[in-house]
């Protein structure tokens, strides 16, 4: 501040990360862009929240401080599925925890509300934006209220925020009280009443007592997702109403192109001496677009990022592809090339007419729309003239890829593996049972075992050893334990296995959290089998991971309950004991002493 002749910040920005100046990141992105607008901006990254003097280290801001819980969920970044505390975190120097509080959001505010008072306060990021209505938290196990009211917070922006936040700090310095800034679109705040045309949902009290109420605020919330067509949202809490103004319009390619032409210098803070997890992750890594209109019902990123796929121009990708170059780190692996899913790049509606009234949660499920564009002209382009960029040996693709898109898009798929696998490609069917990936939103066993087919069959014509990596989930709603058997049974059959395995979590905004809480699907009604016990959430990840020798007490009481002890000769590397070598018999003895020869 004293080398730039400031005297004081006009927005202070707190978050939970440490400081990445890399687009990657959310608060250096809206602090370039606000320092773009003349705005003085400061970062206060990781600070002491039991201390109100280490939120005074910059002064107090003219304008407002804007807070964020940081990339994660606080939750989600200390907890386990089985709520056991982490011992790590990776967006923290040495990947050390315990440098963000839970519920970072409500202690952050409540810190700067103590160290300024009457400064706006101003909450946004992945946990606030999720958190913007009444929500079931996992962790506590039971419905809480809007962070907005938890908080006090003067005012919420969803989503990724950027011509929200221009907006606010722009009506602001004009002399704008924040009470009275009202219609931001991505706002949300506490209001008196709402709008004229507001669609109420049921209010805190009614979905903290009964399911249906909260299934119903769900389903009324998800049809409002669409910005071109969504009306404002209200939720009665007490004698108060949390406003929620209609989502933010999608960026367009020019607007998207500014963002990442800000000069960002993709490094950690100078004053950081061990190095950041996260940030090693996805220091080479481009993004060339946002938004996912994929739908699974465990993701949140549609409620996040939108499912408007915005894509940026070619020429401003291949400028920074250009800048990552002269990284002084850099030696020609670009480690990434895309988005929330790769192949969506440059993909978007036929139909404007019909994008602009569409209420589908999913352009992929249970179909692929007849007005998606699914053309992979542009993506196939792109990544080839990165690979042409003089300094770049190679360019991976790790975001992962939509495999269903692919028989859409033959080029890409063909340039997927003989120029961006580096030896292994992720993908994520979660599950191999229909009746499963029904309720997650995703595609079903053939076509994942078709995209499979042709993976082998494709890479051994081009004479490259790869493999497929699947993600799958454990203990997903809707999962039985006599499905995760089927699921082992096909991940035996066609030679695959599982290294890791993500035990789900429920996490606020999602449909399947939704599901998890309520025990139905809030848009057919149909009741859902929710696996809660620990012994059956324990039980189905070890299916998975059945070629492990930990795993094979589990798998035995897992085969036993189903009667699937048939299973047990293919999934477990020595077959079930029986009677004849069961404990004192001879036979048992006589393997007893032969082991220990």
């Amino acid at each position: 501040m004293l080398s730039r002749g400031w005297n004081e910040l006009d927005v202070l920005f707190v978050t939970g990360d440490a400081y990445i100046d890399h687009p990657a990141f959310g608060t250096p992105l809206l602090a370039r862009l606000l320092e773009a607008e003349g705005y003085r901006v400061g970062i206060l990254a990781q600070p002491e929240w039991k201390n109100p003097e280490s939120f005074k280290i910059m002064g107090r801001p003219r304008l407002f401080a804007a807070i964020s819980a940081g990339a994660m969920d606080s939750m989600v970044n200390h907890y386990t599925a089985a709520k056991k505390i982490r011992r790590d975190d990776a967006y923290t120097p040495g990947g050390l925890a315990g440098k963000r509080p839970n519920r970072a959001v409500i202690a952050y505010t409540a810190a700067v509300k103590g160290a300024f008072k009457g400064l706006p306060t101003v909450i946004g990021g992945i946990e606030a934006s999720l958190r913007r209505t009444a929500h079931y938290d996992y962790w506590s196990d039971q419905v809480r209220r809007s962070i907005l009211i938890d908080s006090k917070a003067d005012l919420l922006l969803y989503g990724m925020a950027e011509t929200a936040m221009c907006e606010l700090a722009s009506r602001l310095n004009g002399g704008e009280k924040i009470k009275t800034i009202l219609n931001i679109r991505g706002s949300a705040l506490i209001a008196n009443e709402g709008p004229q045309d507001t669609i109420s949902l049921p209010s805190f009290e009614q979905v903290t007592e009964d399911c249906n109420a909260y299934n119903l605020a769900f389903k009324l919330a998800s049809e409002q997702q669409n910005p071109l067509s969504a009306k404002p949202l209200s939720q009665a809490h007490a004698n108060r109403q949390i406003l929620i103004n209609p989502p933010a319009l999608p960026l367009s390619e020019k607007q998207l192109d500014r963002i990442y032409a800000l000069p960002f210098i993709r490094l950690p803070h100078p004053g950081y001496s061990d190095k950041i997890p996260a940030y090693e992750q996805i220091k080479f890594s481009v993004t060339s677009h946002r938004g996912c209109f994929g739908g699974c019902a465990f993701c949140a990123i549609t409620h996040h990022q939108g499912k408007t796929i915005q894509s940026r121009s070619e020429a401003s990708i291949l400028a920074e592809v250009e800048r990552v170059t002269e990284h002084p780190e850099f030696h020609g692996t670009l480690s990434d090339v895309g988005g929330p899913t790769a192949n969506m790049y440059g993909l978007h509606c036929n139909n404007p007419e019909a994008e602009k009234k569409c209420r589908r949660g999913s352009c992929l499920f249970p179909g692929p729309c007849k007005n998606l564009q699914t053309s992979d002209r542009r993506a196939v382009r792109l990544l080839e003239k990165i690979r042409k960029q003089q300094k770049v040996n190679h360019v991976f693709v790790a975001s992962g890829v939509r495999y269903d898109l692919l028989p859409f898009q033959p080029q890409y798929f063909d340039a997927l593996l003989q120029h961006h696998v580096g030896g292994l490609l992720k993908v994520a069917p979660e599950s191999m049972i229909d009746r499963v990936t029904d309720v997650m939103r995703k595609p079903g066993a053939k076509v994942f075992t078709d995209f499979l087919d042709k993976f082998r069959r494709r890479s051994k014509e081009l004479g490259l050893r790869q493999a497929i990596v699947p993600y799958l989930i454990s203990g997903h709603p809707g999962c039985r334990l006599e499905d995760m058997v089927e699921v082992a049974l096909y991940l035996n059959q066609h030679r695959l296995k599982v290294e890791q395995v993500q035990d789900f979590t429920p996490t606020p905004g999602s449909l399947a959290t939704c599901i998890y809480h309520s025990g139905s699907d809030p848009f057919s009604g149909k009741p859902i089998h929710v696996p809660r016990t620990v012994k059956e959430k324990r039980m189905q990840k070890a299916l998975l991971l059945y070629h492990r020798p930990e795993s094979k007490k589990d798998v035995l009481e897992a085969l036993r309950l189903c009667g699937r002890e048939d299973a047990g000769r293919l999934l477990l590397p020595s077959p079930i004991p029986n009677k004849s070598s069961a404990p004192g018999t001879a036979k048992s003895k006589r393997k007893e002493r032969s082991s220990r020869r």
